[in-house]
């Protein structure tokens, strides 16, 4: 029996247009079934959602590398885990100096930073209504005052993703995660920045066993969370070998995949 859900945000519970639809609204509160978000986002980018679902329990933000509550308007962090201030610097460098043409942002617990204004960061502020600070890197770690959660990537140029993607895979650094989100994003976090965490803190807290949770999502880095769970449901528009990791596989997210999936493959399994 179902008894709690988690879902991923992009290409999962928000639509092309990066918004809720009232159709997954109406078909998880009739589910009557606690949610928690398991996002690659920021916080501060995930509130549309929490706030279009009437949430209040722990959300799950960049990964897993923030697990917070949302009470009053105020974010509270319950669990953190940030890059280190010395790798989050080095990574940026690097990519900013064999890299050039992609766009580059970073992310601390309440803030967007970038350091130049380009197609991808205006894409990205019109599909989150954030508006980042432009800023200089050095400068802003010259302090241990900013703890980055994120250092976030996006092009357009399949081929130069897939270099990048390898250029970092190669360096095989212990201590960061490096995933693909889609075909435009890559992330980078913490090792131990990984959405299994968040649903381990999640399903401890809660005393809930794997057999009582199900999951959806449609990226590369929700393949931690889909294997934790007893119900991995995987969206339409994921690639086959992400589809591969799924229980079931639902309609796109353009088609209302997670209100078709719990109206058609949790029906029977949730209280």
């Amino acid at each position: 029996m179902i008894k709690y859900l988690f879902s991923d945000l992009d290409g999962t519970l928000l639509n092309p247009a990066g918004t809720v639809s009232q159709a997954n609204v109406d078909a998880l509160r009739q589910a009557g079934l606690p949610i928690t978000l398991v996002s690659a986002r920021a916080p501060i980018e995930m509130l549309g959602a929490v706030r279009a679902l009437d949430l209040t329990g722990p959300q799950i933000a960049f990964n897993g590398g923030l697990i917070f509550d949302y009470r009053e308007g105020q974010i509270i962090p319950l669990q953190t885990a940030p890059l280190t201030r010395q790798r989050a610097a080095t990574l940026l460098k690097l990519i900013q100096t064999e890299f050039p043409a992609v766009s580059l942002s970073c992310y601390t617990r309440d803030h967007w930073y970038v350091q130049k204004m380009d197609r991808g960061v205006r894409a990205e502020s019109q599909l989150t209504g954030q508006t980042p600070t432009v800023t200089n890197y050095a400068d802003l770690l010259a302090t241990g005052d900013h703890q980055i959660f994120k250092i976030m990537i996006m092009t357009l140029d399949n081929a130069l993703m897939q270099r990048l993607a390898s250029t970092l895979k190669r360096r095989a650094d212990p201590d960061i995660s490096v995933k693909l989100s889609g075909k435009t994003y890559l992330e980078i976090t913490s090792q131990a920045a990984q959405k299994s965490r968040g649903i381990a803190y999640i399903m401890d807290t809660c005393h809930l066993k794997a057999a009582d949770t199900a999951a959806f999502g449609d990226g590369e880095n929700d393949l931690p969370m889909l294997k934790a769970v007893g119900t991995p449901i995987v969206m339409g528009n994921a690639t086959p070998d992400i589809q591969a990791a799924g229980r079931f596989v639902t309609k796109t997210n353009a088609e209302d995949g997670v209100a078709y999936a719990v109206q058609h493959f949790l029906g029977g399994e949730s209280r």
